[in-house]
């Protein structure tokens, strides 16, 4: 069974820049590229003034941060590997400030770098539909939620987001412009794979399930009723209760132009919360590859 990374095999792995550069080159390159120049397989050597590599032959050279996170950041590599590495070990998420705290950047420098890494968290983990009609597929559930805001009568300022969990399977978790239905439903269709059994609560946005092609189900919260039999919502209900946690508490406020890079974190961390050894390993494996 493999074993998550403490932050001491963290320092052992990168000790330094040259390290976490050599890591990205390897990684979308390969140990030996081949030179667009030479059109062969040639060593590439380091360039002491750059973050680049240089063909042994030509003197073409590559760029392992290009397309990264990392792209024209002054910041040093090896403190973008440490800000990762607390995003991977952290439960209910990390602030910008905590990590102004622990690098010794500015606010702004390590709100950029938060707000990079939760786009490069939903870049790896992708939203792909769930459910299905196969025997093994577990129930999908779906629910809305308010998020910020204020509760004002006549007012309606909160953010809607959808949230679409199987049981014992992945979330996916969407801001979408408002409650109705000409934005919950197309969303559904997208990820959810026809046939699937769905279980709701008794909002009327829901209604129509049962006539796009799927098993629709529904439980009662006005009337008390929060599960019945197979029926019910409480793991998408879980995963918002986390969320709501993470936004009050580690984040305090968030904006509505930043809501889903945050759910795309939260995302993450839900769907790999039965294999936490990869949270990390995928995000030192997953950068595009190179062309």
């Amino acid at each position: 069974m493999m074993k998550n990374m403490t932050i001491k095999d963290f320092k052992n792995r990168f000790p330094d820049d040259d390290a976490c550069l050599q890591h990205l080159k390897i990684v979308r390159y390969g140990e030996t590229p081949i030179c667009k120049v030479c059109n062969k397989r040639r060593k590439y050597y380091r360039v002491s003034t750059r973050r680049c590599y240089s063909c042994e032959r030509c003197g073409h050279q590559i760029y392992p941060t290009a397309g990264t996170p990392f792209e024209n950041t002054r910041t040093s590599l090896t403190d973008w590997f440490h800000v990762m590495f607390m995003f991977t070990t952290s439960r209910n998420g990390v602030s910008a400030k905590e990590v102004q705290r622990t690098i010794g950047v500015t606010y702004k420098t390590a709100w950029r770098m938060c707000n990079r890494i939760r786009q490069y968290m939903g870049y790896i983990d992708r939203d792909d539909p769930v459910g299905g009609t196969h025997s093994f597929s577990g129930i999908v559930e779906a629910d809305k939620a308010f998020i910020g805001g204020k509760d004002k009568r006549g007012e309606d300022d909160k953010a809607v987001v959808l949230g679409i969990v199987e049981r014992g399977g992945e979330v996916v978790a969407t801001h979408i412009p408002s409650r109705q239905a000409r934005h919950v439903l197309p969303v559904m269709a997208h990820y959810i794979v026809k046939g699937s059994r769905v279980a709701t609560d008794e909002a009327r946005v829901f209604q129509p399930l049962s006539q796009n092609g799927y098993w629709h189900a529904t439980v009662n919260h006005a009337q008390k009723e929060y599960v019945r039999g197979e029926v019910h919502t409480n793991s998408i209900e879980g995963f918002w209760a986390n969320v709501k946690r993470g936004l009050s508490g580690t984040y305090v406020s968030v904006s509505k132009k930043w809501l889903q890079s945050y759910l795309w974190e939260f995302e993450y961390r839900y769907n790999y919360r039965n294999r936490p050894y990869l949270m990390m390993e995928l995000m030192l494996q997953k950068f595009p590859r190179a062309v």
